[in-house]
């Protein structure tokens, strides 16, 4: 059906902000104040990384975690995921009034959406409204599609809203799809698009027991589209999974890269080691 609406449903949840940051060593070790600086920081950050309680006796959900970055683009890297924008912007300004943060130097952050893409159900959605003769966009329309999008939501609730994962390693990158020429992702038939997100999912399955994924939204919200969190115990399978998604369609004629973050997972109580250039087991 031509008069199908190419723009797949999506749903929201969690607000994510992604901070890395240069370390002053210089100023560091230059400080007098070193043990006192670390109590605030460590408060502070122990106070932002459990959030919601869960039911029953689970563990507190962890909605900010702290990493640290290897290579040349920052030292470390404070990721959280929170309700709201303002939720964020909060944590924001809560760490900047600490002594910690006069030694940190802002190197890259990230603004994004914890998304769904309901590309599956999408087109039948559609479909079964034009066949109801529903007008698109009409309020009779409108209705019927937050009706849709309810009910996803309330299934979907934990993959909205997630706890940080507890893994070892994260790899986190900015994303497009391209929109250039012949190689215009959004130029494509939706039920195309439907089958190469699809065989694409497909890869990112198979890797599911040893590697977590978060996909955020962030087209205008920041420069890139999407941000992908990668969270394992091995750093290995980052590589593994990103080069086989390569040769998937989806990636190989219309995805483009941004930079990649690869951190190391860093527990509250060992930042004061890391300081002094240790980093410990971080299981």
């Amino acid at each position: 059906m031509t008069d199908i609406s190419p723009v797949p449903l999506t749903i929201e949840g969690a607000s994510v902000l992604h901070q890395v940051f240069e370390f002053d060593w210089k100023a560091w070790r230059g400080s007098p104040d070193r043990h006192r600086i670390l109590e605030e920081a460590t408060a502070a950050l122990r106070e932002l990384e459990p959030g919601k309680q869960s039911e029953g006796d689970q563990p507190k959900t962890v909605q900010s975690a702290l990493y640290s970055v290897l290579g040349h683009k920052g030292d470390l890297m404070l990721v959280h995921f929170r309700d709201s924008v303002e939720d964020l912007n909060r944590i924001e300004l809560a760490l900047a009034q600490t002594a910690f943060h006069s030694f940190l130097r802002p190197k890259f952050s990230y603004l994004s959406i914890v998304e769904l893409s309901l590309y599956e159900s999408s087109r039948k959605t559609y479909a079964s409204l034009a066949e109801q003769g529903l007008e698109q966009h009409s309020p009779e329309w409108n209705a019927a599609i937050e009706k849709v999008l309810d009910r996803q939501r309330e299934a979907m609730a934990q993959r909205l809203f997630p706890s940080i994962p507890a893994a070892k390693h994260i790899c986190f990158y900015p994303m497009d799809r391209l929109r250039t020429g012949k190689q215009n992702w959004y130029a494509l038939p939706l039920d195309q698009r439907q089958q190469l997100m699809h065989d694409h999912g497909m890869i990112g399955r198979r890797y599911g027991d040893r590697v977590r994924q978060i996909i955020s939204g962030s087209i205008g919200l920041d420069d890139w589209e999407w941000g992908v969190d990668l969270f394992a115990d091995d750093p290995v399978v980052f590589k593994q999974l990103i080069y086989e998604m390569r040769f998937d369609e989806a990636s190989s004629l219309y995805a483009d890269f941004s930079s990649f973050y690869v951190g190391i997972r860093l527990p509250i109580d060992q930042l004061e080691a890391w300081t002094e250039g240790r980093i410990g087991d971080a299981s």
